[in-house]
This record gives C-alpha cells, structure tokens and sequence, in this order.
C-alpha cells in the first residue's frame, strides 16, 4: 500500500516515542473500503489499531472523501498533523465505476431502500444511453439525495428522510469531466450490446438538444405514485440480471453524488434509475492498485512496524 510519511520504528514489540511522533506528525493511507463499511467505521477502525500499537489514548485520525456504505474503493485516511490536508485532498477528482438497474426507482437511489415504483424501459436504445450520457458532461447543476450528509438548518438531510420530513436541498455546480459507457443491457435475457472497446462520450450541443425537446421525462410526482408499482421485486441473481442495466465510468469534481446522476439518468431516459453497484476507483493519482484492504491492513501495519 502506498502512504505518504517516514515508516515507524519499534523496540521489543513497543513503538518508541519517535515512532509515535511520526505518526502524530502526519500519515496520509490509502485504503480500499470494504462493502457496508460506512467512512466512520473505516477512520474508527485504523484509529483503534494505530492507538493500541501506539500505546496511546488518542490520535487524531479523517477521512478525505466519504463513501457511501454500499460503495468500495479508494478512500483516503489521514492521521494527526495530516488531517489539516483533508481539505486539499477532497478537492482532487474522482473516478468511479457504477453500474444503473433501470426501469425502476428507490428512495435512496440505491439498494439501501426497496424498490418504490417501477416505469417502462422497452423504449431504451444503445444509441439513446450514450446521447443521455453526452448531456451530462461539463458543468451542471445537480441537487444532493434527500439521504445524503447534506445539511439542511444544522441537521443532517439523512435523518430529516429516515424520519419521513421533506427536505429541500439546493443544486450544486459541480463538473463531469468524463462519462463512458462500459456496458449497456437492455433487452431481458439479451446478450450484452457491449463493444470490443467501451465508448467514450463527448458532448454534442445539437444532439443534447435534439434530446431536451424528443425525451420524454417522469412526471416529479411520479416517482412516488404506487400507481407505478406493479409485482414485487424479484430477488434471485437470475432474475435481477434480467433487467435492463447500464455501466458507467465517471470522472468527476468534488461533491458529486454519483446516487444523483443515476436518478438523473433514470429520469432523462424516461424510465427510472438506482444504483446497483459503485465503486470509487480513483482520487487524484491514487487508484485501487494503491490501496490495501481493511482485511489485510492490521497484518500490514504489524510488518511495517517489524521491519523497521
């Protein structure tokens, strides 16, 4: 695993006092977070193990980016002096891998929820995803979930939705700097329409245009209208590959939800849209192949302390 900062150094099992010092001085880690894990569990449990094998009480110890707990992939951990860089590391970009069952909708746009309502998705082409897709470059405007640690008059918007309140949340000016579809299927029990190489998207002012005025939207009201609903969904992992998905990779600024974009999607496409499965593959420089796994890290925190 890649981290920034000296190695620490040990006599007979106990972390001497310049080890402990360094620590404090700053360590930036680059973890690969588990799924369910949620960021906090992530900064509690490196703070846990650092301050038993620091023999210390207390370490300061952030993150630099949440992820959602059904999300994986590259989270940045910082320890002591380090965290006063959280600022300038959440401002790097961000990749992510994430994958959109449409045709239906949840209240959290992921699988934290049930389903809340199903649409039509037999009007979906390859061609019509990746003409969506291009709209979504650049700037644009995007307003947070109502579960999302968004604040809204000092509270948390997460907790205002889980206790049933509406909550309001302004748009945000954030950028999408590249979106890529990486798999695209849309007819039930069809062989992927998927090339050889994945398909870069670049926007089109006369192609967006051309969608603004033929898509046809979700009424706002719609997405919670049980006259959607028809059967339950089904669960088994032959069922749930039946329906119609895409894959996507977007590289994105700071504040971005990827939760959002796919009800933005959804709701250009005209049929709904949830995540099924997202995971950040990069910040900054920083990709997967750099971090180390919850799993592996108590193992390899003990070999950098034995080498040393």
């Amino acid at each position: 695993m890649t981290t920034e900062g000296n190695n620490p150094t040990m006599g007979n099992n106990v972390l001497t006092q310049t080890a402990a010092e360094e620590w404090v001085a700053g360590r930036i880690l680059y973890i690969d977070k588990p799924y369910r894990w949620t960021s906090f569990d992530v900064v509690n449990k490196v703070r846990w193990l650092l301050c038993k094998r620091l023999g210390t009480k207390k370490l300061k110890v952030g993150h630099a980016g949440t992820l959602d707990p059904l999300a994986t992939g590259v989270m940045v951990v910082c320890t002591g002096r380090a965290t006063k860089r959280i600022d300038e590391l959440q401002a790097h970009t961000k990749e992510y891998v994430a994958t959109l069952r449409l045709g239906a909708t949840t209240p959290s746009f992921d699988l934290e929820h049930e389903i809340d309502a199903y649409y039509p998705a037999e009007h979906i082409t390859r061609e019509q995803v990746e003409k969506v897709l291009r709209t979504f470059l650049g700037r644009i405007e995007q307003v947070p979930p109502a579960y999302s640690a968004v604040k809204v008059d000092g509270k948390r918007a997460y907790d205002l939705a889980r206790k049933e309140k509406e909550v309001e949340l302004k748009p945000k000016v954030l950028v999408i700097d590249e979106i890529e579809l990486l798999e695209c299927k849309l007819d039930e029990g069809s062989d992927l329409q998927a090339s050889s190489e994945a398909t870069p998207c670049h926007p089109r002012q006369d192609e967006a245009e051309m969608l603004a005025s033929s898509q046809t939207t979700i009424p706002r009201s719609g997405m919670r209208n049980k006259a959607f609903l028809t059967s339950p969904d089904p669960t088994s992992p032959a069922e749930q590959a039946a329906y119609p998905s895409i894959t996507i990779r977007v590289v994105c600024s700071k504040g971005t939800y990827i939760r959002a974009l796919a009800r933005d999607i959804g709701k250009t496409l005209g049929s709904g849209a949830h995540l099924t499965a997202l995971r950040r593959t990069r910040v900054g420089d920083v990709s997967v192949a750099d971090c180390i796994s919850m799993d592996a890290f108590p193992d390899w925190l003990n070999q950098q302390i034995d080498k040393s």
